[in-house]
Order: structure tokens, then sequence, then C-alpha cells
């Protein structure tokens, strides 16, 4: 269940500013004549609604910092940029009140921006912040960066894509998760969901996304129960079953929620799965109702 956090991590590391280097002393006296010194450097405050040809994580200089035009390849697509307002003497670090606030200022517009939650596409949200040196010269955004990733699993790597994300999510998306083939281990758990077409027999199904309270990270089975809990009512909903004690002889369940970095973050969005572990189907179960998720009596 865990994730791979690096690049939400690392853009909170290295996320560009444009601080700037500019010289606090005049060039004087032995020029015919005095040259007024440079002004110091401003805040600067990256664009929103731009597209940018590398992500952060792989640690890109202050220097490069240079937007383009989304309908031209690119990694990252820059949703909105915020401000933060409480008063620090340094940027928010991961498990701040202020970062969370952020990302759930981020998560709300980027499902805006999508056309639904983000994390039923195989999308990932990253918060950026300005550096310790930008924050010192007065920068104090945070800005919502949105990546194309090949799978919601594990592992997963930033596609570089042509096209705004904008509305990516607005049916019939490439990106929605759908369909899945689960691929268990010798023990009969899920290792991996692997995106296929409804028309592919497959086992598993994206149901939807369950929003868990804040508290803190589930370390022990009793803690985890309640994201059980919630992913079935979620999936009772999506198949159009009674959420009732019935629903686990229908079908099994697969919970994916963030990894303990990104909840440390404020990532509270829980993907959950229907997963027919006894047997395959072609097409999709959305509103199968009872006749289509019979009470299984094995």
């Amino acid at each position: 269940m865990q994730r791979a956090t690096r690049t939400l991590t690392a853009a909170l590391a290295v996320a560009a500013v444009l601080a700037g280097c500019g010289a606090s002393h005049g060039l004087d006296g032995d020029l015919t004549d005095d040259w007024p010194a440079m002004a110091a450097p401003g805040a600067f405050t990256p664009a929103a609604e731009v597209c940018h040809e590398a992500d952060f994580a792989d640690a890109v200089p202050v220097a490069a910092y240079a937007p383009v035009d989304c309908a031209t390849p690119h990694r990252v697509e820059t949703v909105h940029v915020g401000v933060f307002t409480a008063e620090r003497n340094e940027p928010p670090p991961i498990a701040s009140p202020e970062l969370r606030t952020a990302f759930a200022d981020c998560d709300q517009r980027t499902n805006g921006y999508v056309g639904d939650n983000w994390r039923a596409g195989r999308l990932r949200l990253a918060v950026a912040v300005p550096s310790g040196a930008g924050w010192a010269a007065g920068s104090r955004w945070y800005r919502c960066d949105l990546m194309e990733v090949t799978t919601a699993e594990a592992g997963a790597k930033v596609v570089t894509r042509s096209g705004s994300l904008r509305n990516a999510l607005r049916p019939p998306s490439p990106l929605w998760l759908g369909c899945q083939q689960a691929r268990t281990n010798r023990s009969g758990v899920v290792q991996a969901l692997v995106q296929v077409d409804c028309a592919e027999r497959h086992n598993a199904e994206f149901a939807g996304v369950w929003q868990a309270p804040d508290r803190p990270y589930p370390a022990n089975g009793a803690e985890w129960a309640p994201f059980y809990a919630g992913c079935r009512t979620v999936l009772a909903r999506y198949a159009g079953l009674p959420d009732s004690t019935d629903l686990l002889y229908r079908t099994d369940l697969v919970v994916r929620p963030p990894s303990a970095g990104r909840w440390r973050a404020g990532d509270r969005g829980v993907r959950c799965y229907l997963w027919l572990s006894d047997r395959q189907v072609t097409g999709s179960l959305k509103g199968a109702g009872p006749a289509g998720l019979p009470v299984r009596t094995k």
C-alpha cells in the first residue's frame, strides 16, 4: 500500500524561485560615472495554468524556471498558485498545518480543473513551495502541480505529454482508471493493479475515492479497518448494492491509500477498487446491482 512520494517531497526541497543574485554594492570610483547600486531582487511568484518541460524532482536549477505552452511536450502542469498567509521564518515543513491547508486547496482546485476527483485517473498532484532563499526574499507562494503518470500504483513514472490536463477526466477519458487486472502473490494478496480495457476479461474495477478523516496514519489492523469500511460504502454506491454485511460475500475489495509521506502532507484520498478474487468478467460492473454481483455461496 506504499506509494512513491519522491515528487511531492523533492518538490518541497527544490521548487524553483528566482530570488536572483544581485549584489548590494554599486560600481563607483574608477569609472567615468557613478552607477547606482542594483536594486535588491524582489519576491518571485510563478505563473498558474502553464506547463513545464521538467519536474522539480529532477533537481532542475533555479535559473531553469521556464514555463512552456501546454500544447508542447511537457511533464508538469501548474493548476493553481496560492499564497501562504501565516507568518513563518522559513517555508512550512511537510507535516505543518500550513502545508496541509495548501494541499487541501490544491486538491479541491485540481478536482475542478480536471472535471472529477484527480485520483480517479492516472494523475499525481504535488505541492511545491519556495526554497529557503526564496522565502527569505519574500516569496510566499505554493504551487499546485499536476502530472500524468504511467500507473496509479507504486513505482509510477511521470509521462511526457502534449495538451493541457484541463477537463482531462471528463468522459470519455483515457486517463480514467476504469477496469483493472489484479495480480496476486502466492498468498492471494493483490500486489498490483494493471489498467485494461473493460471489453477485455478482468477481475477488478476502480469504484471511487473515500475521503478519510484527519487522523494519524494507520499502524495496525484495527486502525486500517475504517479504511475498508469507507471503501465498502464507496463500492456499494458504485455497484448499486446494499451497504450491508452481505457486501462482504458479493465481492472483495482493494484499498489503496496515499503513502505515509503524502498523508503527512495532507493527502486523505483513498482509492477503492472492486475485486473479484474468484472470477473474471467483461464490461463494467458500475450499477450492476445484486443480480450482477450475487452473494457467493463458497
